[in-house]
């Protein structure tokens, strides 16, 4: 089953840096390598997600045993979680900004 979640994660990793790509490709005229900054960007957006959802967790005060397992996992849930949403974080935007231009 692990190995399953490890191929979806990777499967959306995937899909999600040719999204951003393409969104790279119409913002600025010339990159010299659209890749390693949507890399870039994914990686950011997940570890910026990761530290605001620790630091929440922490100012809450829920047990740490409850959101970061000892060693039940290879890698952490919630860098897992957040590394989902910065997945997703492309295509909200693209939605976000098609129902912003219907509604002007």
């Amino acid at each position: 089953m692990s190995i399953l979640y490890s191929v979806l994660l990777a499967l959306g990793i995937a899909v999600s840096l040719r999204t951003r790509v393409k969104v790279m490709m119409w913002r600025s005229p010339e990159a010299p390598n659209r890749l390693a900054k949507a890399i870039t960007q994914l990686v950011g957006t997940a570890g910026g997600i990761y530290i605001s959802l620790e630091l929440l967790l922490t100012f809450l005060g829920i047990p740490e045993n409850i959101w970061n397992p000892s060693s039940v996992y290879f890698i952490k849930p919630l860098a897992v979680f957040s590394l989902i949403i910065a997945i997703l974080q492309p295509y909200g935007q693209k939605i976000w900004e098609t129902v912003q231009g219907r509604s002007v």
